[in-house]
C-alpha cells in the first residue's frame, strides 16, 4: 500500500524536478522576485484510502524547504487566516493587530491526481501508483510544468 514514505519520496523527487525547470528561472528574470505557488487539490482516484493533505504537506514542505520560491496558503486556511485577523482587529491592541490589505497572490498553482492500477498474474499482484502534478501559471492559465512519478508495489497473496 502506499504509505508515508512514499508520499515523502514522491514529493521530493517532483518538486526537486519542478525547480529545475525553466518556468523559475525565467519568472525570475522577468520579475526579479521569487514565484509564489499555491498547491492546489490533489485528488486520489486510486481505489485504495490515500490521504492527499498529508501528500500536499510534503510538497509544500518542499517547495518552502527549498528557498527558491514563497509558498502560500490554500482557500480553507486563507480564511481561516482572515477570520483570525477580523478577530485581532476588535481584540488586540492596534500596534499588533495583523493589516489587512497584506495577503502575498500566488503566481502560479499546482495540482495534480493519485492514480493506480493492479495487475494479478497467479498469486502475485503488482500496484501500479501514480502521481501527475502539474503548475500554472494563475494570471496567464498557461501549464509551466508537468511532471509524474510512478511506484510499483509487489504483493505476493
Amino acid at each position: 500500500r502506499w504509505n508515508d514514505t512514499d508520499s515523502k519520496l514522491v514529493a521530493e523527487e517532483m518538486i526537486n524536478d519542478v525547480l529545475n525547470r525553466p518556468w523559475r528561472e525565467d519568472f525570475f528574470r522577468a520579475f526579479n522576485k521569487k514565484p509564489v505557488v499555491i498547491v492546489g487539490m490533489v485528488q486520489n482516484k486510486t481505489s485504495e484510502h490515500i490521504e492527499a493533505e498529508t501528500f500536499i504537506k510534503d510538497i509544500e514542505r518542499e517547495f518552502i524547504n527549498s528557498g527558491m520560491v514563497r509558498v502560500v496558503e490554500n482557500s480553507v486556511f486563507r480564511e481561516k487566516l482572515r477570520e483570525e485577523r477580523a478577530e485581532q482587529g476588535e481584540f488586540a491592541s492596534p500596534e499588533t493587530q495583523a493589516q489587512w490589505g497584506k495577503e502575498l497572490g500566488a503566481n502560479f498553482m499546482m495540482f495534480g491526481v493519485i492514480t493506480s492500477i493492479v495487475d494479478s498474474y497467479n498469486k502475485e499482484k503488482v500496484v501500479n501508483y501514480k502521481v501527475n502534478l502539474e503548475l500554472a501559471n494563475l494570471e496567464t492559465n498557461e501549464k509551466v510544468w508537468i511532471g509524474d512519478k510512478e511506484i510499483k508495489k509487489y504483493i505476493r497473496n
